[in-house]
């Protein structure tokens, strides 16, 4: 070995030891800062391992990489692992986050789902939409958008395909129970509704059904409030807030102002750091001091819905039905990220003027390893709980999975042109006997969890060889445990009845005739009129 390649050798060897001396009195120099200095040096440390990571392979990798697609999976792996709550936002999802802030967005105004890869359709439109305007119908199957062919793209995708700067073109090809057809109509800035339903009761008592906490709805729910109180002669309120979940806080605050005096706390939030820390409290004097109030809610009810419903229960200013709610009672701020983007971040918790939090898991336990469980302290608890009775729900539930319900929707309104509430139940039996002719024509089939079980155990009778006797018997039970649709049907003829008439509406008056369809036999709603009837 020649002296220039000892040289070197030796020379790599002291780097590397240098090198080692380095690390370890960086480390111990690590060890040994101030609290906040040494997070400081952790996150420049793993940011260090990223960046190298990272380059070595840009140098070392086979094939060329898409940097920045793997850079966001990083984050959002990253923040999968703090809480459901933090999300990143790069610039490519401007639209996404201004929907998810103002309630605006610009597309055609539908919802999308998807019956599987190759098939999306639309599952509903919005009255008075560009969508419901230019003629599209529920059930209609997208086949492409612009041109762009949808088979096989995600919900996701294919909702980028329709939305669009407002006033831009848009041309869908479409697929409407076996015939091609093409749309083409122009995008408009669609404002989804603070507001779903509203109504007086015979009783003069108010129904609100109220579905986020957007830019602006505090101001829509009082408008709304103020026409049924002036114009209607409402005497009493129900605020539904089931199936809401949440947004804008400082929206929540407002509409508790509407029954609360000026000056009152309504909640406050405690974070790590004092700009988290904020005392959130009533400014204005109330318009309805003295309005009998009541608030539906269910466990799909959070956030910014907790925080009316559970502090105008702590203020005793409202009488809550319904469930537990979700317990969301995290709060997010969104912060500037380089290159435009935005870090929706977990700043701080919410609590209610008795003190109690409103969150109902503790995701830093995950943090530590911990399987996560929710807290029964977490959430709202309703002073009025309405059990559900679900021993009768499970035909019910099979035809909502399989789209029966939906689908059936479709061919009814095809078939008939006009449609209203008093139709559909003066001619209930009629509907319910040519929903069974439906079914019967689509081959829908029917097995309970019994009938699955015992499939089981009589396999498994005959493979641990069970004597003939046995099996012949259990061979002869089986044909009664195969349920006839047609009975589980009649069996529960108002609940299936209720999810054929709700879809069967909405293909005529859209949401509201939903809402006011499914109202007439809410159990919830009921007790709630209840409650306000007795208070009088």
């Amino acid at each position: 070995m020649n002296k220039a390649k000892i040289m070197s050798k030796r020379t790599l060897y002291i780097v590397l030891i240098l090198m080692g001396a380095g690390v370890t009195a960086e480390s111990a120099a690590g060890e040994n800062l101030s609290a906040d200095r040494q997070a400081t040096y952790r996150i420049d440390h793993t940011i260090s391992i990223f960046n190298d990571v990272m380059r070595q392979l840009d140098i070392n990798y086979v094939d060329t990489l898409n940097y920045e697609a793997l850079t966001e999976k990083a984050i959002n792996a990253m923040l999968r692992e703090i809480d459901p709550y933090t999300v990143y936002f790069p610039k490519d999802k401007d639209r996404e986050l201004k929907m998810m802030t103002t309630g605006k967005y610009g597309g055609i105004g539908s919802l999308i789902s998807q019956r599987s890869k190759d098939t999306t359709l639309i599952n509903m439109v919005y009255a008075g939409a560009p969508s419901q305007k230019a003629g599209v119908l529920p059930g209609d199957i997208i086949l492409s958008v612009d041109g762009h062919k949808v088979k096989g793209l995600s919900v996701s995708e294919v909702s980028n395909l329709l939305r669009g700067v407002p006033g831009s073109i848009v041309t869908l090809e479409l697929n409407r129970q076996g015939d091609k057809l093409t749309k083409r109509f122009g995008r408009e800035e669609i404002h989804l509704p603070a507001v779903d339903y509203d109504t007086v009761f015979a009783d003069s008592i108010a129904y609100i059904a109220f579905s986020e906490f957007t830019t602006g709805s505090a101001e829509a729910f009082a408008n709304t409030l103020d026409n049924l109180v002036y114009n209607h002669g409402a005497k009493a309120l129900i605020i539904d807030l089931r199936g809401n979940g949440g947004g804008i806080v400082d929206e929540a605050i407002k509409i508790v102002n509407l029954f609360v005096e000026s000056d009152v706390e309504v909640v406050r939030t405690r974070g790590k750091i004092a700009s988290s820390n904020r005392v959130y409290k009533t400014v204005l004097s109330p318009r309805y001091k003295d309005l009998p109030l009541v608030i539906l809610v269910d466990e799909n009810s959070a956030s910014a819905a907790e925080i009316v419903a559970g502090s105008l229960q702590d203020l005793h200013r409202a009488y809550l039905i319904g469930h537990r709610t979700f317990g969301k009672g995290l709060v997010q701020n969104l912060r500037p990220i380089v290159y435009d983007g935005h870090l929706k971040v977990t700043t701080s918790k919410y609590y209610l003027p008795s003190g109690r939090c409103i969150q109902a898991i503790d995701y830093a336990e995950r943090q530590k390893g911990k399987r996560l469980h929710k807290d029964t302290l977490g959430g709202i608890e309703p002073d009025l709980c309405i059990s559900e009775d679900s021993s009768k729900l499970d035909i019910t539930y099979t035809l909502y999975v399989g789209h029966m319900f939906f689908d059936y929707a479709t061919e009814y309104y095809s078939l008939h042109p006009v449609c209203t509430i008093d139709t559909l139940i003066d001619n209930a039996d009629v509907i319910i006997e040519d929903f069974i002719g439906y079914l019967e024509r689509r081959g829908f089939t029917y097995e309970t969890e019994t009938s699955k079980y015992f499939a089981d155990i009589l396999h498994m009778a005959i493979q641990e060889d069970i004597d003939s006797a046995t099996v012949a018997a259990l061979r002869a039970i089986e044909p009664s445990l195969r349920p006839s649709y047609r009975e589980a049907i009649y069996r529960n003829k108002d609940e299936v009845m209720q999810f054929v008439g709700a879809e069967i509406i909405s293909r005529y008056t859209y949401q509201r005739g939903r809402a006011a369809y499914l109202l007439r036999s809410d159990r919830t709603l009921s007790k709630a009129k209840e409650y306000l009837q007795s208070q009088k």
